[in-house]
């Protein structure tokens, strides 16, 4: 069997979190003996884990300011500190800390895999959990492979890094026949209005994720006398604030907060539409969601997107990363219920290709070539 850890920050409600929870439980147990370990205990998808993948934590609690101080060592100081058996393939599988820690890896007979999940897009961003881009360089170069989300990530890093590690693109796995059993539940009676059309979004409440901006493109639909309404499922530290906005506006019975949701998919399914507002993302594990339930997706430009759904919108909408570009393409579907009922068909299509056989396989026989190169 093949000896694997794989180091992530925590187990939070994030997308990496909650795909790498899916892909080590449908890794093939026979072949591949699998440690997940996380930098700091706890997170609400580590309840996910199979009870055969092994599970370790470096600390019970989140330490704030924890990446500078993780600078004070270096990287071969951290792993000796917090990684205390040997295993064949190691995976950082995020960038920042985990991957400085994999990286000084002392064991040249461990493969040793950083696995990029966003756009970093400049220096400064991608050195931030390294003491400079010295460092960050160094560390980066030390893997063996670097396994990227999406074919923008992978121009991102390549541009920022001049790596000469072979690099290549794997997509996030989801379980795709769970997620389509559970979209099939009901929902409480009075979280969707039938008469109204329903969009949502999903993720943690973030500046980044731009639950504002669809916030206020709600508002503006009511303006002109749509019949609509927007759920929100997640929870974060925005949501406060966002909450204020929509008393404010009188919008409390048309912008509803559903908070974490184990399942959100029920939600998504009934929804006429979701949309990613995001500033940046890696490969949207949410947008992917949606089309495997389904449900017709309108996104601003982010990584990956157009890999997802087509150069020329094939299987969604892809506009320009801007507040009236998304506004345009929501509104287009509301007064095209033609249009959106294409899409409609098209995203039950285009969620296929996203089957959890396919990607897992493609994991494995990755990690599996890793292997047979030491």
């Amino acid at each position: 069997m093949i000896k694997i850890l794989f180091l992530i920050h925590d187990l939070g409600h994030g997308g990496a979190e909650k795909v790498l929870v899916n892909l080590v439980n449908n890794m093939d147990l026979t072949k591949f003996d699998i440690t997940v370990m996380a930098l700091f205990d706890g997170g609400v998808n580590r309840q996910f884990l199979r009870p055969e993948i092994k599970y370790k934590a470096c600390f019970k609690h989140t330490v704030p300011g924890n990446s500078k101080l993780m600078k004070l060592l270096s990287p071969k100081q951290l792993h000796k500190w917090l990684i205390k058996e040997h295993y064949d393939i190691e995976v950082a599988y995020l960038e920042g800390p985990s991957a400085r820690i994999i990286s000084g890896c002392p064991d040249k007979s461990t493969k040793l895999i950083s696995w990029i999940h966003i756009e970093q897009k400049n220096r400064r961003t991608a050195c931030s959990s390294f003491r400079n881009f010295k460092e960050a360089y160094r560390c980066y170069s030390a893997f063996d492979r670097c396994v990227c989300v999406a074919e923008t990530v992978k121009d991102d890093l390549l541009s920022i890094f001049d790596l000469k590690v072979p690099t290549q693109i794997l997509y996030n796995t989801n379980e795709s026949d769970r997620i389509i059993a559970s979209s099939a539940e009901s929902i409480p009676d009075g979280a969707i209005e039938e008469d109204r059309f329903t969009w949502c979004g999903v993720g943690k409440i973030l500046p980044n994720k731009g639950f504002d901006r669809m916030i206020k493109i709600q508002k503006r639909l009511l303006d002109e006398g749509y019949h609509t309404e927007l759920l929100i499922l997640g929870v974060g530290p925005q949501q406060e604030e966002l909450e204020k906005y929509c008393e404010q506006n009188g919008m409390l019975e048309s912008v509803k907060f559903l908070g974490y949701q184990t399942n959100p998919y029920k939600y998504v399914a009934k929804c006429d539409l979701f949309v990613c507002a995001s500033h940046a993302e890696g490969f949207s594990t949410a947008a992917t969601e949606a089309l495997i339930v389904g449900t017709p997706v309108c996104t601003v430009e982010v990584s990956g997107m157009k890999e997802m759904l087509g150069e020329n919108n094939e299987y969604g909408i892809v506009t320009e990363n801007d507040d009236e570009a998304l506004y345009k393409g929501i509104k287009s579907l509301i007064d095209a219920p033609e249009l959106l009922a294409h899409y409609k068909h098209r995203a039950e299509m285009r969620g296929k290709t996203f089957s959890t056989e396919n990607t897992v396989k493609a994991v494995e026989e990755m990690l599996e070539a890793v292997y047979r190169e030491r």
